[in-house]
Formats: C-alpha cells, sequence, structure tokens
C-alpha cells in the first residue's frame, strides 16, 4: 500500500490558526480604539468643563458668606482701609449731608478694615438683599430695631474687645476703629452664625466684555450728595476702571496710598427725609422700596437703568429700559443711593 498524504490536513490547521490570530488582533485594535475614544471624549469633557469653569466670573465667586461693614465717610475718616478689595461697596446720606459707605466682603482676608462707624437702618436692607454678616461699630435706635426684626447676624465693635476691635493711634475718635476679617470671622464662629452661603450675587456679573454700545459717553461723573459732599469719577481708558474722589480729593488706600478704583458704577435716586424721632440728630431715612431711576456705567458708557426692589429682604434687580437685567463687568462696584434731586451730571469726550 501506498502511504497517505497529510499536508492537506495540517495546511488546514495552519489555516485556522492564522484566523484565530487575525481575529484576536482585530479585536485587540478594535478594543484600543474604542478606549483612545473614551479617553480622547473623556479629555475632551474635562477641557469643556475646565473652559466653563475658567469663563466664571470670579466677583462674588466661593461659598464664603459676604460681610457688610459700615465704613465711616467723614472727611477726618479719609483714607479707608482696603476699599478698593470690597466687591460691592454702597454709599447713602447720613445725617447733616454727610454720606457713609457699606462695604461688602466676600472670602477675602484683609488684616485691616475702616475706620468703621455705627449701623443705619436703611443700609440693614441691603445686608439682607446680600445674605451678609452686617458689621458696625455703635447703631442708631432705629438701625437696633431693623436688627432684630429681620434677624440679621450682626456684630457691634463697641460690645467686643480691643483685641477684636481696636483704634488706631494716626486718627482720633469716632473716626479711628478698625477690625480685620480674621476677627470678624472669629465673632461670627463664636456666636454660631452661618458662615457660608450659596446665595446668588445681587449683580448679575459676566465674563464676557459689557461695553455698553448704545449709551452714553461717561468719561467724568458727578454726583452730588450735598453742599459738603460731592463724589465725581474719572474714567481711565488704559485700566478701564474709574479713579474714585470724594470732596474734590483722589480717594486712596489708608495703608498703601494706592488709588481707589471702580469698575462699575450704578447710580440709584432716592428720596431722603429727615426722621421726627425727638432725638435732634438729623437722622435720615429713604424711600428705597419699588422702582428708582438710575444709571449703569462702566468701560466710558453710561446707560439709564430701574433699580427695582420690592422688600427690605427682597434682592434689588437691576434692569434697562427695556426691561431686561443689566449685564456687569466681572469687577468690584460702587452703587451710589443719592438723593433723587441731586443733580448727577455725566460728561463724555467731546469727540463723540
Amino acid at each position: 500500500m501506498g502511504r497517505r498524504n497529510n499536508n492537506g490536513g495540517g495546511t488546514k490547521i495552519l489555516i485556522a490558526i492564522l484566523l484565530v490570530l487575525i481575529i484576536a488582533a482585530g479585536a485587540l485594535l478594535a478594543m484600543r480604539y474604542f478606549q483612545d475614544q473614551s479617553v480622547g471624549e473623556e479629555t475632551l469633557n474635562t477641557k469643556i468643563e475646565n473652559k466653563e469653569e475658567e469663563k466664571k466670573p470670579v466677583t462674588f465667586a466661593g461659598t464664603d458668606r459676604p460681610i457688610a461693614v459700615m465704613i465711616d465717610n467723614h472727611q477726618n475718616a479719609m483714607p479707608q482701609a482696603n476699599l478698593s478689595e470690597a466687591e460691592l461697596v454702597y454709599e447713602m446720606i447720613v445725617e447733616y449731608g454727610e454720606t457713609r459707605l457699606m462695604a461688602i466682603y466676600k472670602g477675602d482676608d484683609l488684616d485691616k478694615i475702616g475706620p468703621i462707624r455705627s449701623a443705619r437702618h436703611y443700609f440693614v436692607d441691603y445686608a439682607l438683599e446680600n445674605d451678609a454678616i452686617y458689621v458696625h461699630y455703635g447703631e442708631s435706635p432705629q438701625a437696633e430695631e431693623a436688627i432684630q426684626r429681620y434677624g440679621l447676624p450682626s456684630i457691634n465693635g463697641i460690645n467686643e474687645s480691643e483685641d477684636l476691635f481696636w483704634r488706631v493711634d494716626d486718627k482720633y475718635a469716632p473716626h479711628n476703629a478698625v477690625t480685620s476679617t480674621k476677627n470678624i470671622l472669629e465673632i461670627a464662629n463664636r456666636e454660631g452664625y452661618r458662615t457660608t452661603s450659596n446665595k446668588e450675587s445681587v449683580l448679575n456679573y459676566v465674563v464676557d466684555e459689557v461695553n455698553l454700545d448704545e449709551g452714553q459717553s461717561a468719561i467724568d461723573i458727578t454726583i452730588p450728595y450735598s453742599q459738603y459732599n460731592t463724589v465725581r469719577y474719572e474714567y481711565d481708558e488704559e485700566s478701564k476702571t474709574y479713579i474714585r474722589y470724594s470732596r474734590d480729593e483722589k480717594q486712596v488706600d489708608w495703608d498703601t496710598g494706592e488709588t481707589v478704583t471702580v469698575k462699575n458704577i450704578i447710580i440709584a435716586k432716592v428720596e431722603n427725609s429727615t426722621l421726627n424721632d425727638g432725638s435732634d440728630k438729623d437722622r435720615q431715612t429713604i424711600d428705597n422700596i419699588g422702582t428708582l431711576d438710575g444709571y449703569y456705567i462702566t468701560n466710558g458708557k453710561a446707560i439709564e437703568i430701574k433699580c427695582k426692589k420690592t422688600s427690605a429682604n427682597e434682592q434689588t434687580v437691576y434692569e434697562d429700559l427695556n426691561g431686561n437685567e443689566i449685564k456687569v463687568n466681572d469687577g468690584n462696584t460702587f452703587i451710589q443711593m443719592c438723593p433723587i434731586d441731586s443733580e448727577i451730571v455725566i460728561e463724555g469726550n467731546s469727540e463723540e
């Protein structure tokens, strides 16, 4: 008998092995491809998320609870400490034609704030709408009543030790009381006050530059509060901020001497009147609930706005004349709540 030829069977086995190897290699390549796609999509999504994070406004970011501090604005109190570091500052009329400031800080670490002065009841409304801890040095009877009525967490420096609120030697009382954010938080924790907040900012801050192209030119702004006190802002085109003046003096920082500059200015015209409280101290009140006329000023332009506040603890909504909430440039803001009959002057470039 002749020998059987087994070459055909061996070839078939070899082909089968090759097919298995090809299929396995293909499966491995496919798996790696889909893994790379998944990693790529994940990386892309991370980049998009990071980009969105980068686009969020810096002003009023984070969950630190705001701190609202009453700042003395008397001529003998100037200059003030760390006014430019405040995210938001309110200026309102008080007795005898003077004004007082309420500076709102959020997440700041400042060794010196002040000079600090006493509370007035209408400032309470704006501490409330910012969900702030209210810091002051003394208070009017009306302010004391408002703080208690609304349950506003407050810190009265008069009741604190000299380690936490102290008087400095380079100014004289009552224009020389100061404190720090560290001390404020220490007192807040001692009193059991909440020190975090998820409340949205009163102002609609955006990252994309707001230029108010349809607005009027606003290079020099004058806001008279009284014959004793006129506020003025001068636009610096290079920094796109406003230099602040009070009583014809450029405002600078108490310790650094740096100029106080402002990114955004909001003017609200509000009716004020003298309280008939029998004190003979010319204490004021304001009619701030409802709709107030005003202006929004930024980047050398101004538009007319409406400032709407429905109650003491509801946030003010700032709208353009078409009823749209205004977009506010990312940066510090001064809200000038001036007497309704104040002769505001907004001057622009003669070329425009």
